[in-house]
C-alpha cells in the first residue's frame, strides 16, 4: 500500500516561507523512497541472498526504517511548527512537572538534547518505563527508543534551520520552543495516557 505526502500549511514563526518550501520537497522525497523500497520488496527483493554483511535485501531494509522514519518524523514536526501558542495543556504541565521538575526544567534540558543532536530532538513519552524523555537521534532511525511515543519533535538536520539561521543553532531551537502549539502536543500527551 503506497503512502501519500500530508499537506501542512506554512503557519509558521519559526522558519521562513522558503525554508518551509524546500523542506516539504525534501519530505516529499521521503514519501516517495518509501512507496519505491516497499514497492521492490515485493517485487525484487532478492532474498536468497540477504545476508548481515552486505545484500540488496540488507539494504532494502536499512532504506525501509530510514526513508519510513524519515516521513513520520517531518509529520510530527511540520505539527509542532507554529506561530502562535495556546497554554501548556494540563496533561502536558502534569508530565512535565512529574519528570522534568516543571516546564522550565523541560525546556533546559530539551535545549541541551536539541543542541548535541545531529538529527532529530524527540520529547517522547516511553511506554516501558512509563517516563518522559528527551531523545537525541542522530539520524532517522538511530536512536529512536521502541515503546516511545513521540510528544515533541524538531528537526536538527542543518537543512532543517540552515537557510534562515545559519550555524546559530540556539536562534533556532530558542524560536521552535517558543512557538510550540500546545494543543497539538496536549493532543498526543492524551492519546498516550
Amino acid at each position: 500500500m503506497e503512502i501519500t505526502a500530508k499537506a501542512f500549511d506554512y503557519n509558521t514563526g519559526v522558519v521562513t516561507r522558503k525554508q518551509f518550501d524546500d523542506h516539504m520537497t525534501l519530505y516529499k522525497g521521503y514519501v516517495s523512497k518509501t512507496n519505491e523500497i516497499a514497492n521492490t520488496l515485493v517485487t525484487n527483493p532478492e532474498l536468497a541472498s540477504a545476508n548481515a554483511t552486505q545484500s540488496h535485501y540488507r539494504g532494502l531494509k536499512r532504506g525501509q526504517t530510514y526513508a519510513l522514519d524519515g516521513v513520520i518524523l517531518h509529520e510530527l514536526y511540520f505539527e509542532n511548527l507554529g506561530s502562535t501558542t495556546v497554554p501548556v495543556g494540563k496533561k502536558t504541565q502534569d508530565l512535565m512537572d512529574r519528570f522534568f521538575g516543571g516546564v522550565d526544567k523541560w525546556k533546559a534540558d530539551f535545549i541541551a538534547c536539541a543542541t548535541s543532536a545531529r538529527g532529530w530532538c524527540v520529547l517522547a513519552y516511553e511506554q516501558r518505563t512509563r517516563q518522559c524523555t528527551n531523545f537525541l537521534l542522530d539520524s532517522h532511525h538511530d536512536g529512536q527508543v521502541m515503546l516511545a511515543y513521540p510528544l515533541i519533535v524538531l528537526d536538527m538536520y542543518e537543512h532543517a534551520y540552515f537557510l534562515d539561521y545559519g550555524t546559530d543553532k540556539a536562534a533556532y531551537i530558542n524560536r521552535f520552543i517558543s512557538q510550540i502549539p500546545w494543543d497539538a502536543v496536549e493532543r498526543r500527551a492524551l492519546a498516550v495516557m
